[in-house]
């Protein structure tokens, strides 16, 4: 059974990965490095401060702060644990991907992937009442981890996996902040 999910996880990392072009590998470059999506993290809270006042999203950004930590490290222990080589350092798989970009570090499961859906489902699940369409969130962590499927550096597996434990520490962040949250701050 493991053999099976292994064997469909690297046939749609070939498939995926395969999709790229040298024409748009700066594209991606770019879309994968969290420094170039410092304006949208900048507007996002502008957008944010302006909906629910100062305190309120300095209490929300302790809350992130805690939740990326966190995220990160279980991230690092799952790594340091099952050590499962990255797709660009698999040598079974080199002369068959797109290698875009390399990283020593190992692959399972992705951080990118578990940090920014864990920041989109606490945001999301705090702010939803405050702002119509803010399911749309959900595209940054989808664009962003494929990124690492197109450059070469996780398996759609890791993602998956990031995306599960992203989402569960997510709502378990949710569920700390309502449970904490001063009675002061409205909604």
């Amino acid at each position: 059974m493991l053999e099976k999910i292994e064997e469909l996880d690297i046939n749609l990392l070939v498939y995926l990965n395969g999709l790229g072009s040298e024409t748009y590998d700066k594209f991606w470059l770019i879309i994968t490095n969290q420094l170039y999506w410092t304006p949208f993290f900048l507007l996002l809270f502008y957008l944010i401060y302006k909906k629910i006042g100062i305190k309120q999203t300095l209490y929300l950004l302790l809350f992130i702060a805690v939740l990326i930590a966190f995220t990160d490290q279980t991230c690092n222990l799952f790594k340091h644990t099952f050590q499962r080589l990255r797709p660009c350092n698999n040598p079974d798989l080199s002369s068959i991907i797109r290698i875009v970009q390399v990283r020593k570090s190992y692959s399972f499961f992705s951080g990118h992937a578990a940090n920014t859906m864990a920041v989109a489902t606490f945001l999301y699940l705090v702010l939803k009442q405050h702002f119509k369409y803010f399911g749309w969130l959900f595209l940054w962590p989808l664009i962003f981890a494929y990124s690492r499927i197109y450059l070469g550096l996780h398996y759609p597996g890791d993602i998956l996996a990031g995306y599960f434990f992203g989402a569960v520490f997510g709502s378990l962040i949710y569920l700390l902040y309502r449970r904490l949250k001063p009675q002061y701050f409205p909604g």
